[in-house]
């Protein structure tokens, strides 16, 4: 695979919604992007998530939701956002959409993180920054993981301990 194509596609990874850094730097690593290169262009394309979600759901969404089958979509998507926001994301404020982006697990990335600002009324700005914050350390946390993990497999490799 060529250097673009493992670009582009970490570039994907690291933008769609569900695999963000948890999918676009582990697939870099793996393709030999060094960690040192794939974690700021992925925490760097992760981060454009929060304007690029603000203007959707500042713009585009108010005229799709008066569209029945996407209002009853988004509503339902509303719901998981506000269940997985807990009371202390709510109290927290913007230092709490930080701290949830900021655990690298399934539905906590930049997407949600966004959605749960706009929810709670939280200002453009802080937003982006809260959320820039969160993908900055799960970036780090993600890429340690990847790192550490391929280190320890070549360990056992070298040494033959099987797994």
């Amino acid at each position: 695979m060529s250097i673009i194509s493992v670009l582009l596609l970490t570039a994907l990874l690291s933008f769609a919604p569900i695999s963000e850094l948890r999918g676009g730097i582990p697939f870099a690593i793996v393709n030999n992007i060094p960690w040192y290169l794939a974690y700021p262009f992925s925490v760097f394309i992760n981060i454009l998530v929060a304007p690029a979600c603000w203007i959707f759901l500042a713009t585009i969404h108010k005229l799709l939701y008066k569209v029945h089958v996407y209002k009853i979509f988004f509503d339902r998507i509303i719901e998981r956002a506000r269940k997985k926001l807990s009371s202390g994301v709510e109290k927290w404020g913007w230092i709490g959409i930080a701290l949830f982006v900021a655990i690298p697990l399934p539905l906590t990335g930049a997407w949600t993180g966004t959605l749960g600002a706009w929810i709670l009324g939280i200002s453009k700005r802080r937003t982006i920054i809260a959320v820039s914050l969160g993908v900055i350390v799960a970036g780090a946390i993600v890429s340690a993981v990847v790192t550490l993990g391929i280190e320890a497999l070549n360990l056992f490799i070298k040494t033959g301990v099987n797994l």
